[in-house]
């Protein structure tokens, strides 16, 4: 029987806590791993669009690349990974309400979450990513009130971020937890081909 989520999470932590004091930045190309967020989910649906700039290569199979999705609710819980592949020049689309946090890993919906990307080659697993690679290129849509109490959809690029050491273990560690630990909750759903804006309800 799988062991309670918080005894392996402070397991985890505490593996963390001890590798911090050996953090650096990881090497990998300045545009692999970049973040961005989405708010006032609880108004309507906010989408990331994704597509491979053939940085790696032009031609598949050599071209191609996996972005690593880890979503991250208000409170700092890792709530779901997942891995999209992408061909070069493939444009693919997720929904943050509808593939991102339909199936989290703990119980209640966030209204908002941060989403980081990571490229990658070889396998696709976020839990188990492969080299860090270039080329992954990403937009988001969220939605933002404005002063009259209305609301507006922006629509902006992820950006790019240096990854310590430590922030990549828990990525990688807490994703594997949920793969092994959460019966199926926290993976999020597949990417679509094509690319969608956000929607009001």
């Amino acid at each position: 029987m799988p062991k309670p989520l918080h005894i392996l999470l402070a397991a985890l932590l505490l593996a963390t806590v001890a590798f911090a004091q050996t953090n650096t930045v990881v090497p990998a190309p300045p545009d692999a791993y970049q973040v961005r967020y989405a708010a006032n989910l609880f108004i309507g649906d906010s989408v990331v669009n994704l597509t491979n700039a053939g940085t790696v290569g032009g031609f598949e199979p050599l071209g191609n690349i996996c972005a690593n999705v880890y979503v991250f609710a208000e409170d700092q819980q890792l709530v779901a990974c997942c891995s999209c592949p992408l061909t070069p020049n493939h444009l693919k689309t997720l929904s943050v309400r509808n593939d991102l946090i339909s199936n989290t890993l703990t119980p209640g919906v966030p209204t908002g979450v941060t989403i980081a990307l990571l490229a990658t080659a070889g396998t696709c697993n976020a839990a188990a990513p492969g080299d860090f690679v270039g080329g992954l290129r990403a937009w988001g849509t969220t939605i933002h009130q404005r002063p009259d109490a209305a609301y507006d959809v922006t629509e902006t690029a992820f950006l790019p971020a240096d990854l310590s050491a430590t922030e990549l273990l828990k990525l990688t560690s807490y994703c594997g937890f949920i793969q092994a630990n959460g019966s199926g909750y926290g993976i999020c759903k597949s990417c679509r081909t094509g690319a969608a804006g956000a929607a009001r309800q």
